[in-house]
């Protein structure tokens, strides 16, 4: 029990945002099987799937730009609020009307308003949270959101065949409880005031541009190198996966990646509070390495024996540990390093990054995959992930000597 114990003495918002995950993503459906839907329902090749997708994220990006700089000047709470009316208006439009490029268009209309949110709710987190805990505070919302994701990709796929469009209705109906969550129990969202030595990179800085901030801090641009390139790769579980999933076991592949799927959130649910107890004297940076490094396990075992139904489960037992790792260390790596007057613009920045790399990286890996197969596109995935594994090891270096007073013993205060 005292893996759970770990995340008492939170502030009461950190735990209606992870009750509010929990029911937004019990109706996450939808987004998990967009690859089979384009592919298998519209029938769209891979190639075109990639394009598509890589479209979608350069219209994303002033958005994620937009929002960010909307969260550092407005309520977050407002933000999270009015994305997600939209987002449940366009869902359960999705499921009222036939299935095609309209239903494609409102799920891009969604996943907008979820994009100009995004920097809101990472940047809220930070604010409401110390700097001790925000590795608990993010660690909890991380939980709560596979809590939710335990069973909706394996009914998603059950769904998938003949009633796909109750599975849009579901997950409009769940981001609409959540909304309600959010309005009328998250009331204070005060940012913490802490001091002490380590404390003093995220102090506010009133008046500086994001890029004077990014220019002084060149190992930030390193770290956005090394998330952005793992975060090509890791996509690659929601794309390569089912592809290759459907190639080889037909109509049944969309159950299997939702059994998958399932598993992963299973395995977040059970061993985040534990790696998160067992990780808890570890420094971000060597948290980022050891999550990529077991991605890339995962993957290799994955590909070594494609075709072995087991084997994807023990593949995904190893690439969900890496994934907890990496997300634990990722928000706190980044909160305690940047000034909270530019938490909303970094987060944004960051999610431009990762969309730009993303696109390419995904029209390269369907030009592969349609012309080489899947070997090829996989080589690519397996490549990023190797150079970002190495940039990770610098960033160790890197970090130590840029942000000494991260690495001093007992130089936080109390927060207020």
């Amino acid at each position: 029990m005292h893996f759970f114990s770990q995340y008492r003495g939170l502030r009461r918002e950190n735990y209606v945002l992870f009750f509010g995950r929990i029911v937004t993503n019990m109706g996450s459906m939808v987004w998990p099987m967009l690859t089979m839907i384009l592919n298998q329902k519209l029938g769209m090749s891979a190639g075109n799937i990639a394009i598509l997708t890589a479209v979608f994220g350069i219209l994303m990006m002033p958005a994620t730009l937009f929002g960010g700089k909307l969260a550092d000047r407005l309520n977050k709470k407002n933000i999270i609020i009015v994305g997600d009316i939209v987002s449940v208006v366009c869902y359960i439009l999705c499921g009222c009307v036939p299935l095609g490029m309209g239903t494609i268009v409102l799920m891009f209309v969604a996943s907008l308003f979820q994009t100009i949110e995004g920097p809101a709710y990472n940047a809220i987190i930070a604010d409401i949270t110390s700097l001790e805990e925000r590795d608990k505070a993010y660690s909890l919302l991380y939980w709560g959101a596979n809590l939710g994701l335990v069973l909706s990709p394996t009914l998603s796929g059950l769904l998938f065949k003949n009633y796909l469009w109750l599975a849009f209705i579901i997950s409009g109906v769940a981001i609409g409880c959540s909304t309600i969550l959010i309005w009328f129990f998250v009331r204070d969202i005060t940012p913490v005031e802490q001091i002490g030595s380590r404390a003093e990179y995220q102090r506010a800085r009133d008046g500086e541009s994001i890029f004077a901030i990014l220019r002084q801090n060149p190992t930030i641009l390193l770290y956005l190198a090394v998330s952005a390139l793992c975060s090509a790769a890791y996509d690659q579980y929601g794309y390569l996966m089912p592809l290759d999933l459907g190639r080889i076991h037909g109509e049944n592949g969309a159950v299997i990646y939702g059994t998958v799927s399932s598993l992963n959130c299973i395995v977040v649910v059970l061993f985040t509070p534990f790696i998160t107890r067992l990780f808890r004297r570890v420094i971000d940076t060597k948290k980022l390495l050891t999550g990529k490094l077991l991605f890339l396990a995962g993957y290799i075992l994955f590909l070594t024996f494609l075709g072995t139904i087991p084997m994807y489960y023990a593949a995904m037992l190893i690439f969900t540990w890496g994934e907890i790792i990496n997300t634990i260390a990722d928000g706190p790596y980044l909160s305690a390093r940047t000034p909270a007057s530019h938490r909303g613009r970094i987060n944004s920045v960051s999610g431009v990054a990762y969309t730009i790399l993303r696109g390419v990286f995904n029209i390269a890996e369907g030009k592969a995959y349609d012309a080489y197969g899947s070997t090829a596109a996989w080589g690519l995935t397996i490549g990023a992930l190797t150079i970002s594994i190495l940039l990770s090891v610098w960033l160790i270096f890197r970090d130590r000597a840029r942000y000494p007073r991260l690495y001093e013993e007992n130089a936080v205060e109390p927060a207020k």
